[in-house]
This record gives C-alpha cells, structure tokens and sequence, in this order.
C-alpha cells in the first residue's frame, strides 16, 4: 500500500546562525513556510555552525525514517485486521509425523551437546563448542539442532580415540553430500536397513564400518535410480 502523496512532506533544509537580533534578520529575509529555533545559552561560533551544518545533514533522515515507520504501522493495522487462517489439515498430519520422527530419533541414541564432548574427551571448557563444530564444519561429523542446541551421535565417537569421531563416518557422509540434512542423517542412522540385515547404521557404524558405508552408497543409488 503506497502512503498518500505529500503526507510527510519535509524539504528545503537551511541553517541560521548567529545572535538572537543576526537570525531575526535574516528571518525577515527568508521566504520559508516553518522555521524551526534550536537556542543556546552558550556557544562559540565555530561549535554553532558545526552544530548547525550536523542538523542540517541529519533534517533529511527524518521523513525516511517517518516514512518508514507510517508503513511498519499500516502493516501491522493489515496484520491485524486480517483473520489468522490455519493451515490445511495435511499440513498437520506433516508437521506431527516430523514431530514424532524426530523425538523417535532423539530417544533411540545417545546424543551429546559440545559441553558433554568437551567434558568426555577433555577439551576446553571455557570454549565447549570450538572442537565438535570444526569437527562439524570439516565434515567428521553431523549434529541435529532442537531447541536452539546441536546435539552430536554420541555412537559416531570412538572412545579408543579419546571419544573423537569414527573416522568411517567422514565417508558416509560424503556419500551422501547435500542428498539429506543433519535430521535426514539422524533418521537414516536410526532406521533398520535392509541391506545390513534389518540392522540400524548406528549400531554397526563403531564394529563393521565399511558396510555402513556400502549401505549408504547403496541407498543413494537407489534414489538416484528411482
């Protein structure tokens, strides 16, 4: 919605300065519609027009910032008279399976915040999060995000390597790239897989490796083929 033309209507900005009697004269002068009087008890001249040129590169900033604010109140008045609708009911069914998925996934391992990682595998404590996310970022590892906190597969970490990830997981990882997100990992991590026998990957990932990672290289071809 545009706001009406010339509603906030701010221009031809000048500064006047001088004594009450050298501004009354030039006012007498001026052709202006408003004028607007800033007065000081005190002021030399140089800190006066250093004042005066401030506010006049400032007086321009002003209808932007009320016209900007005309338009965030306007659309919060829309906002407001509009009715809420709610979502379509397969939007639902969606959002309670995903909600149910996840809390499956979150209660079918032990998942382990930086701080845990840090405290088991004796990292710094005044920085808990630095080694798990550059674990994360250098592709070792994955995390899933639940109310605002990662939390890492503890069953990806070795604890014959000081608890630090297994190094079979970079590869099943890299198999699957962009394919699945940190939750699409999680779920396949802890679904029964055909092709380990009805096993889940995340028991089999620590004693037999490579066939997690032929599992994963197997799933993926099998979306790539349809």
């Amino acid at each position: 919605m545009a706001l009406a033309h010339g509603s906030i209507e701010l221009s031809g900005f000048a500064t006047l300065t001088g004594t009450p009697k050298q501004v009354g004269d030039q006012l007498d002068r001026l052709v202006a519609e408003q004028v607007i009087a800033l007065t000081l008890e005190h002021g030399s001249g140089p800190a006066v027009r250093a004042l005066a040129e401030t506010v006049a590169s400032i007086a321009p900033l002003v209808r932007t910032i009320l016209e900007r604010r005309q338009r965030e109140t306007i659309q919060s008045i829309i906002e407001a008279l509009v009715p809420q609708v709610p979502p379509p009911q397969h939007m639902l069914v969606e959002a309670r399976m995903t909600a149910d998925a996840r809390r499956a996934v979150l209660e079918s391992g032990d998942w382990l915040t930086a701080a845990q990682i840090a405290e088991v595998a004796g990292f710094s404590t005044t920085n808990p999060s630095a080694q798990p996310n550059k674990w994360k970022k250098d592709g070792l590892i994955f995390a899933v995000r639940h109310r605002g906190i990662d939390y890492f597969p503890g069953y990806a970490l070795d604890p014959g390597t000081g608890y630090r990830p297994i190094k079979t997981l970079a590869k099943v990882l890299k198999v699957f790239g962009e394919k699945k997100d940190d939750w699409g990992l999680a779920y396949w991590f802890a679904s029964v897989n055909s092709f380990l026998g009805g096993m889940r990957p995340q028991d089999m990932l620590a004693d037999q490796p490579e066939r997690v990672v032929a599992a994963a290289e197997d799933e993926l071809a099998g979306a790539l083929h349809g």
